[in-house]
């Protein structure tokens, strides 16, 4: 990619118009090495201006793609049968990957089938399904199709993408001057005026002509970067989905309508073809598809997926018998021949994953269920969680939160609060997924008096409690980059050993709280330490490991690079593996762990065997 960057970049500042005659020339026909230096400056001063200008257009993070894509928000609350149908099935998927429920936005205006998910991190990301592929697509193959979208934003694509659309847009941008100036002189109306002696509308005609056809270089390029960077990652996606859903079927019935119907996945928005990479499907047509598409054939995807599928005889869109007992061969297998197969699977959604949300958000009261989808009751269920068991601790929260919170939030939590402590432990973190939606809809005053609110209920009995911190830990993550000024750490540690101490709390933290027995909670300990291999880790009592001096081991262990951070969140799990048995507790702070080092991971579910 960056190669073709490069040879775009060079390509189109060694072409350009003599500012003298209006002749558009090659930069060897130039004599004057002078101008010819001045304009190829000038050229990479423009193309890199654009790009950093498109670049912090986008720091939004996902909704500025789409709303740009004309994409409208559905809230939560939403009782609307389709508009509910994709939130169900959003809400499912990000549960089963352990991520908070991004925003979902409809894009009413598109027939075709697609889709796409946009932003940086989890904390800023969105899905976008266009209108054509909720009204027709069965719930099987949305969410096939939706949980393609879940490996782009788990695998890092996302982020890859987005970043594609700011750099790309420098090289692009010479064409697109091209085309305003094009279009401006046909409305001037002045080439009409036959009689005028003003020429500017003609100059302005001849300019534009002019930087289209240079800008078409820039265009040539860009799509090939496009499409050398997409199409490899969509198979990966396909295989991630049939992996995640366990029904080939689903994502291959959604490919083989998409074939069947006459407009296909196409986008009809203009500003489809600077976003064309990040969709499910084929967003926009063009005469040379086998070079710049960003996507296989669609007939190569359906074959992966559905091996006794053929195009021969039978309409693309013809579903037939898709393959329902097995996955096709090269869909799955990631973790094939692993030694430890429990393990592999961390940070790979499952059927059991999928079936555990399902049953969760299923055996959830109404009450809660309606109250997590907007503001007013996503605080509400919060504040319930932390409302002590303690009579004596009860009695504070209750005599200080009048005082601090929204008098009808608090109203509401206490009226929630019987239902929500009737609930199985294992729900908590998920139910406050569900919240983050509708809690990032708050004003930046109200989410200062909710957050002094969730405060005075922590301190109330003036200790921290491992869920307490869990729950203050995973929510203030995912909410402080939209109401916080946001700075994304770098990753400038590559060695594990350069951050010991930062692993020995980590590691201690998550043993000690593996059980009570002292000879296991060593065993668990020496399993982390061996699977990180470094002689510098060391147990530490509780209180050179208690939970504030965890706080700042992980603002330092968020500086490790993306393999390193896998190789201690396997350490952490090979911990909770010690007992072949996942705690409420252990797979909470586990959670807490990955979403700080900014590294999502599905559930470790309470009781489930891991070897």
């Amino acid at each position: 990619m960056s190669l073709l960057y490069a040879l775009a970049v060079l390509v189109v500042g060694f072409r350009g118009q003599d500012p003298r005659t209006g002749e558009v020339l090659w930069a060897i026909d130039w004599l004057d090495p002078a101008l010819m230096l001045q304009v190829a400056g000038a050229t990479l001063l423009l193309v890199g201006g654009a790009s950093l200008i498109r670049i912090a257009q986008l720091r939004g993070g996902g909704h500025v793609v789409a709303e740009a894509m004309g994409g409208r928000l559905l809230h939560g609350n939403s009782q609307e049968p389709l508009e509910r149908k994709i939130l169900n099935v959003v809400e499912e998927m990000s549960i089963a990957a352990g991520t908070p429920t991004p925003p979902v936005y409809l894009l009413d205006q598109e027939p075709g089938i697609n889709a796409f998910a946009a932003g940086y991190t989890v904390d800023d990301a969105v899905v976008g399904i266009t209108r054509g592929c909720a009204e027709r697509l069965s719930r099987d193959e949305l969410q096939g199709v939706v949980a393609h979208e879940f490996s782009h934003i788990l695998n890092g694509d996302m982020r890859l993408n987005i970043r594609l659309i700011g750099i790309l847009y420098g090289i692009l941008v010479i064409g697109f001057l091209g085309y305003m100036l094009l279009r401006s002189s046909f409305w001037s109306g002045a080439v009409r005026r036959r009689d005028s002696k003003d020429n500017s509308a003609l100059a302005m005609l001849a300019i534009g002509i002019a930087l289209m056809a240079i800008g078409f270089i820039g265009t040539f390029f860009g799509n090939l970067i496009k499409a050398s960077v997409s199409r490899q990652r969509e198979f990966l996606a396909d295989a991630s989905a049939v992996q995640f859903t366990r029904n080939p079927s689903g994502i291959a019935g959604a490919l083989k309508k998409i074939g069947g119907l006459d407009v296909g996945a196409t986008i009809n928005n203009p500003n489809a073809a600077e976003v064309s990479h990040l969709f499910f499907g084929r967003a926009i047509e063009s005469g040379l598809n086998s070079l710049f598409s960003t996507h296989p054939p669609l007939e190569e995807r359906i074959a992966r997926l559905d091996p006794s599928w053929s195009p021969s005889g039978k309409s693309v869109a013809d579903t037939g018998r898709s393959s329902t007992g097995s996955t096709a061969p090269g869909a799955m297998g990631f973790a094939a021949g692993a030694a430890e197969r429990g393990l592999d699977q961390i940070g790979q959604i499952s059927t059991a994953h999928l079936d555990y949300a399902q049953q969760l958000i299923s055996d959830l009261p109404q009450d809660v269920l309606d109250a997590v989808h907007e503001p007013y009751g996503a605080r509400a269920v919060i504040y319930a969680l932390l409302i002590d068991g303690d009579r004596e601790t009860r009695a504070i929260q209750f005599a200080q939160m009048p005082d601090i919170a929204d008098p009808d939030v608090w109203k509401l939590a206490l009226r929630l609060q019987p239902h929500i402590a009737a609930l199985d432990p294992k729900t908590r973190l998920p139910l406050l997924d569900l919240t983050l939606p509708a809690l990032r809809e708050l004003s930046p005053s109200q989410f200062v008096r909710f957050r002094k609110g969730l405060v005075s209920l922590i301190e109330a009995d003036h200790s921290l409690e491992l869920f307490e911190w869990t729950l203050q830990r995973v929510l203030l993550t995912h909410l402080k980059p939209t109401f916080e000024p946001f700075h994304p750490v770098r990753a400038t540690i590559a060695r594990l050993d350069r951050v010991a101490r930062p692993c020995s709390v980590v590691l201690s933290t998550l043993a000690r709280a593996s059980g009570n027995d002292p000879e296991e909670i060593d065993r668990a300990f020496q399993i982390g330490r061996k699977s990180l291999g470094i002689a510098k880790i060391e147990w530490l009592a509780a209180e050179a490991s208690s939970l504030p001096v965890l706080d700042g081991a992980l603002e330092t262990l968020l500086k490790l690079t993306a393999k390193r951070k896998r190789d201690l969140l396997t350490a952490c799990a090979r911990v909770i593996c010690a007992d072949q048995e996942v705690g409420i507790a252990e797979a909470e702070l586990f959670r807490a762990i990955a979403d700080t080092l900014e590294c999502p991971v599905p559930p470790l579910l309470a009781g489930q065997p891991l070897t």
